[in-house]
């Protein structure tokens, strides 16, 4: 599982003129079946995407399609973690294949 962090670099003003493409870019991610959440950051910050079913190489790949991401509009860090315990209704998440 991974934590995508999107947080906004000083090009922060072009976000409007990509915004389209954004949603359209974190739609596929639903779709694929990788995204499980996405939200913004407090504060304005920017962003953030919970990913799974994926590998660290093919997420990094489907982050830097993301027009904010290719237009500078915000600077990405990925962190992968190992869920060991979960609610019930999120056990998906921490049984393994």
């Amino acid at each position: 599982m991974f934590c995508v962090f999107l947080k906004f670099s000083s090009n922060k003003g072009q976000a409007s003129r990509h915004m389209a493409e954004h949603k359209r870019w974190i739609e596929q991610g639903f779709e694929d079946g990788v995204f499980l959440l996405t939200g913004s950051l407090s504060g304005n910050q920017g962003g953030t995407v919970l990913a799974h079913n994926t590998t660290r190489e093919a997420l990094e790949n489907r982050v830097a399609l993301d027009p904010f991401v290719a237009q500078d509009v915000v600077k990405v860090e990925i962190v992968e973690m190992a869920p060991g315990r979960a609610d019930e209704r999120l056990q998906f998440l921490v049984e393994r294949t």
